[in-house]
């Protein structure tokens, strides 16, 4: 899936969005925008077939049928394209997000899981190379990573420590669970199995069993329930 150009829409259709600015500050225009976009696309292509570490500047430019020049124009280096990169994937974070709304009680609350499980996934395998830059980055102390991952995460975390505070409230989980703690577990243990989906494939579990495995564990945990995982 191709980045989308979300910061040159916000740029253009939100007044309250930063304006998109070159390596030297000037505002960028819409075909600038474009160029930037193009070379965003050719370094997610990349990321996608080999190693960020050995990736150059001058090969994304080539994919985007530019110069190393004009990349240098909008980004520092090849790590600063991932973390834009790593951004605009982050935006797409609230359609997983509304999920944890849903109905929670009975049957209806393993549905309402599989379908959380379901969208981290397929928001993983749309950007799998580069959440994985970013992961590594963060953990590799890089703050403009760390930063990117939180706001990606952290609303995630805390809508779904909410509803574990709800059913703690109506005596279903244990209180000596922190609910936010129990959210960063519970979101450790989908973004470890989203990112190595093939190692579990090896080990004979197909997507199917994987999601309803899933499904399953953040249902019990989050609902103190233990409903048949058909």
């Amino acid at each position: 899936m191709p980045p989308r150009n979300s910061e040159a829409t916000g740029a253009k259709g939100s007044p309250t969005a930063p304006a998109v600015k070159a390596q030297t500050g000037r505002v960028l225009g819409p075909r600038a925008l474009q160029t930037r976009q193009r070379l965003l696309v050719a370094a997610a292509e990349l990321f996608r077939e080999r190693s960020a570490l050995d990736l150059s500047v001058a090969e994304i430019a080539r994919r985007a049928g530019t110069s190393a020049a004009t990349f240098y124009q909008y980004f520092a280096d090849v790590e600063e394209a991932a973390l834009h990169l790593a951004r605009q994937a982050a935006e797409e974070m609230p359609a997983v997000l509304d999920l944890i709304d849903g109905p929670w009680q009975g049957e209806q609350g393993l549905v309402t899981a599989q379908r959380i499980v379901e969208a981290f996934m397929h928001h993983w395998e749309a950007h799998h190379a580069v959440l994985l830059i970013r992961n590594l980055a963060a953990d590799h102390g890089d703050p403009r990573f760390q930063e990117a991952r939180r706001r990606a995460l952290s609303p995630f975390l805390e809508r779904l420590a909410e509803r574990v505070a709800e059913f703690q409230a109506a005596g279903r989980v244990s209180d000596r669970l922190h609910p936010f703690a129990t959210a960063a577990a519970l979101g450790s243990v989908l973004e470890r199995l989203s990112a190595h989906t093939q190692e579990l494939e090896h080990r004979g579990v197909d997507h199917d069993e994987l999601l309803a495995t899933c499904a399953g564990i953040i249902h019990q945990v989050v609902t103190g329930g233990t409903p048949s995982l058909k």
